[in-house]
């Protein structure tokens, strides 16, 4: 889902959910999750795309929880989180796809040569084993937030890798929706050019700047 698709569904979750009470705290679940679900619009209408990425971060948590999906608390984030990437990194061994840790979240980067055909956003065929994989892992570990980020390198027109981006990401979180995940958890975003991770000057800082990145973030209560 992009982020207003998320804030969509937390609102029919919220309305489902209007009449039950969470019974940890008494507070309705409406209430609760509806309150996420207003945070996030808000700020994507401010148009900043990190505030905007939190919020929808946050509905989605709080659509989850709402739903029934427990969240991990103290030391049983990192354990929880060690495992995931442990079997990650077994499911993508050789596969082009690296994984890599920050605290308690993990990135899968996937290079946009493996993943694409060069400018278009339609999934190769021969990387669906790869998502395949991926989902595996993913639907094992249900404890997670799913952001799906589209980012190109700097050659073009800014409006026109600002559509790829959030197009190749579309593309991707729709694959794992279609695999069984819940999309719930699933957030799409697209970057365009504006978080490189290497030299646009050289064709190998490009290459490497054109990649979708799986964040995976833990529901924490």
């Amino acid at each position: 889902m992009t982020w207003t698709r998320s804030w969509a569904a937390v609102c029919v979750v919220s309305l489902l959910a209007a009449c039950t009470t969470d019974p940890f705290t008494g507070e309705s679940q409406m209430s609760k999750t509806a309150k996420g679900a207003m945070i996030g619009t808000a700020a994507g209408a401010a148009g900043g795309a990190v505030i905007g990425a939190l919020s929808g971060r946050k509905a989605a948590k709080g659509a989850l929880i709402g739903a029934g999906v427990g969240a991990l608390t103290g030391t049983a984030v990192g354990a929880y989180m060690d495992a995931q990437e442990a079997k990650l990194r077994e499911q993508l061994r050789g596969t082009g796809v690296s994984v890599t840790r920050d605290g308690d979240k993990l990135i899968l980067n996937m290079p946009g040569n493996v993943t694409f055909p060069t400018d278009q956003s339609a999934i190769l065929s021969s990387f669906y084993p790869v998502l395949n994989s991926v989902t595996l892992v993913l639907k094992e570990y249900p404890k997670t937030i799913i952001e799906v980020l589209g980012h190109t390198d700097s050659t073009g027109s800014d409006s026109h890798n600002l559509q790829l981006s959030k197009d190749r990401a579309a593309s991707v979180a729709s694959y794992l929706e279609s695999q069984g995940v819940d999309e719930r958890r699933v957030l799409s975003q697209g970057f365009g050019k504006r978080s490189p991770i290497a030299d646009n000057s050289t064709p190998e800082g490009r290459q490497a700047n054109r990649r979708v990145e799986l964040r995976l973030v833990p529901i924490t209560a």
